[in-house]
């Protein structure tokens, strides 16, 4: 048995997990920086790692006191060393270095995108909406999966083979999917983050009361949702940049016919990519995850072509570190370890 801490800090959110074998979460702790960016309309880096400099030891503390473990008890650190904003890891992997270098532990980094994938296996959803699928020994999944992990930062396709194994097969040309939702929800003046503002204004709206296009990069499985953002932009103020909005602009029908959008196009490159490598099941994850069409779209279509749909809780689709904690049991027992030198990789490898 192993009792793994993990640490995530990535971008906005500062967080700890001690999870166990992989799979049990004894404790998990999350806090968020939404309202501190919400002024700025976006996540400002180094306000970002500030607040992670202030909150991530009494994160830390409070999940070992839900826990009720000590420090003494846990055999690994597990954090996120890449891909993210570098001033933002760098708190996250400087902590766990000084855990690591005073407790004699082993130093597990980890992948913020492949920790999505694997969050989405640790007991979320399935096809049908039951709770508790995912498997407690991820090996045991239907491997390989085609996995989705669609974020402000991230829309990118994945052949995946393994807890570690994921290979690119499709990514965003221009904007990822999540920053298309943070710019139409500035453009209709709701604010920051825009994801789940928009979904629940769609929830009101004629998703066909505007044409917004479906942007299919042909030959490929690539995304572009630059387009889909401009025709929004020109839908609310024309070509030449209109001030104010039309007063009989309905918000909740522009919201929804570019979910309806999005969504359509998420999920057709989904299933393109699941038939193309002939995968067991699919993955979903990421924080465009919790959008609450794109979930009720995909279960449907997985019903469809007969295959398990894995998804994080809604808890667990944004950024968190109980995903941390479960890849870095994996990463443990594959020897990949590090030392004092590991760096933070903004970009990945």
């Amino acid at each position: 048995m192993s009792l793994i801490l993990g640490l995530e800090s990535s971008c906005d959110e500062t967080a700890a997990a001690l999870v166990r074998d992989g799979h049990e979460v004894l404790a998990e702790r999350v806090a968020s920086q939404a309202e501190l960016h919400a002024r700025f309309g976006g996540v400002i880096p180094e306000v970002a790692s500030r607040s992670h400099l202030e909150v991530i030891f009494p994160v830390i503390q409070t999940c070992l006191d839900e826990a009720g473990v000590t420090l003494a008890e846990v055999d690994g650190v597990a954090v996120t060393n890449q891909p993210g904003l570098i001033g933002c890891l760098l708190v996250g992997l400087s902590t766990a270095k000084g855990f690591a270098l005073a407790l004699d532990l082993p130093l597990i980094p980890v992948n913020h995108v492949h920790a999505h994938v694997y969050g989405a296996l640790m007991g979320g959803e399935d096809a049908g909406g039951a709770a508790g699928n995912g498997p407690t020994a991820p090996e045991s999944a239907p491997w390989p999966l085609a996995s989705l992990v669609v974020s402000g930062g991230h829309t990118t396709l994945y052949e995946s083979g393994g807890p570690q194994v994921h290979r690119p097969i499709g990514r965003t040309l221009d904007d990822a999917a999540g920053e298309a939702y943070d710019k139409v929800s500035a453009l209709l003046g709701l604010g920051y983050p825009g994801g789940p503002l928009l979904d629940k204004l769609a929830a009101d709206g004629d998703p066909k009361a505007y044409a917004f296009p479906r942007p299919l990069p042909s030959d490929s499985l690539d995304f572009s949702f630059s387009g889909l953002k401009t025709a929004v932009l020109y839908a609310l103020r024309g070509p030449q940049g209109r001030d104010p909005l039309p007063a009989d602009l309905v918000p909740a029908d522009v919201a929804a016919s570019f979910q309806a959008a999005a969504v359509d196009v998420l999920a057709k490159r989904l299933l393109q990519a699941a038939r193309r490598i002939q995968a067991g099941g699919l993955v979903v994850c990421g924080g465009v995850a919790a959008n609450s069409g794109l979930r009720a779209r995909l279960k449907l279509e997985a019903e469809r072509a007969g295959l398990p749909l894995f998804m994080p809780p809604m808890r667990l689709a944004t950024d968190n570190a109980v995903m941390v904690a479960g890849l870095g049991h994996h990463v443990q027992r594959a020897g990949h370890t590090a030392d004092l030198s590991l760096d933070a990789l903004p970009r990945g490898d």
